[in-house]
This record gives C-alpha cells, sequence and structure tokens, in this order.
C-alpha cells in the first residue's frame, strides 16, 4: 500500500469517526518513518487503526472495513483494532511516529515506531511476520540492539523471549 492510500483511509475514518487522530498499529506503520515504502514489505490490503483519543468509536471504522463498499472499490480497507491486538513494549506510546503531512483532511496518523512494531510482530509469529520481520533485518529498517532493549520492555514470558531473542538472531544473521 502506498502512503497515499493510507492518507485516503485516514480521511475516510476521520470523516465517519469525528476523531482527528488514529494510531496505525500494522505494517503500515512503516510509512511513518518511511514514507517512500511502495513495495512487497507493505503490501498488506489493511490499515490496522486505533482512535487516538476515543478508542470506543474505533468500531465505527467496519463501515470502511473488509468486504465493505470501500474496500471493493478501493481494493484496501481499514481494520479496526484495539491497544490489545499488539503485544508491544513498554513505552509504545511515547515513540509512536507521525505519519507525514499529506492529503487526510487534518487527520494524523500516529505510526508504531519500526522496532515496536518488529517486536509485535516477533511475538505473534505468523508466517508473513517471520518473513516480515527478516525482511527489516535485511534492509537495516530495525537494529538488532534496539530490539534486543526493547524486547527486555516487553510484557512477556521468559520463555517466549528466548524464543525471540533466536529469532532476532536469526533475522540478523540471514540478512547479511
Amino acid at each position: 500500500m502506498k502512503k497515499q492510500q493510507v492518507d485516503h483511509v485516514l480521511r475516510a475514518a476521520g470523516r465517519i469517526t469525528g476523531e482527528k487522530q488514529f494510531v496505525i498499529i500494522g505494517s503500515q506503520s512503516l510509512h511513518g518513518k518511511y514514507p517512500d515504502l511502495t513495495d512487497d514489505i507493505v503490501m498488506s490490503a489493511e490499515v490496522d487503526l486505533l482512535a487516538a483519543k476515543k478508542p470506543g468509536q474505533t468500531e465505527f471504522l467496519n463501515e470502511i472495513g473488509v468486504d465493505s463498499p470501500f474496500h471493493q472499490a478501493f481494493g484496501y480497507y481499514a481494520d479496526p483494532v484495539d491497544a490489545a491486538t499488539a503485544i508491544l513494549p513498554r513505552g509504545w506510546r511515547n515513540r509512536l511516529v507521525g505519519l507525514p503531512p499529506g492529503d487526510t483532511e487534518g487527520v494524523r496518523g500516529l505510526c508504531l515506531d519500526p522496532h515496536d512494531l518488529a517486536i509485535a510482530k516477533y511475538v505473534a509469529r505468523r508466517d508473513k511476520d517471520v518473513v516480515f520481520t527478516r525482511e527489516l533485518a535485511r534492509r537495516g529498517l530495525v537494529l538488532r540492539e534496539r530490539l534486543l532493549d526493547l524486547l527486555d520492555q516487553t510484557p512477556i514470558t521468559a520463555e517466549l523471549r528466548q524464543r525471540i531473542r533466536a529469532d532476532i538472531a536469526n533475522d540478523f544473521e540471514s540478512g547479511s
């Protein structure tokens, strides 16, 4: 998905909810730090959104969600999420990255820092997440030491932390 498409979803989300600020949780949050990415690393058709100030408003985004007329017309959609959707390191809200200005009618996108996003993907570990984190490491979009620091700030079990440390090591070894 291109940044202009993310802008379109934000514009529509603002019109539906009256909200002016949304947190972008998933892979599209890479557009905050890397707005020019247009290739397969950001090809997902959904923008995972959470209304930043009034999370209860998020449910109204189903109007532009999967299989909606919006999705059918444009090929992409909003995926309403909540703060529990992703397991993130402590302090992630303080590291949000503003989506660069665009045609959003004043609606602001707050994107996960790429390192926080990567940690959430390491925790989830779906097939697509394994490919995604490996690609983040290969391209140098995240730093190994920063990931390890944030991993220590993530509320997960010691066993899961150990597995993720190994995954991080594998991603950076295979990416070189």
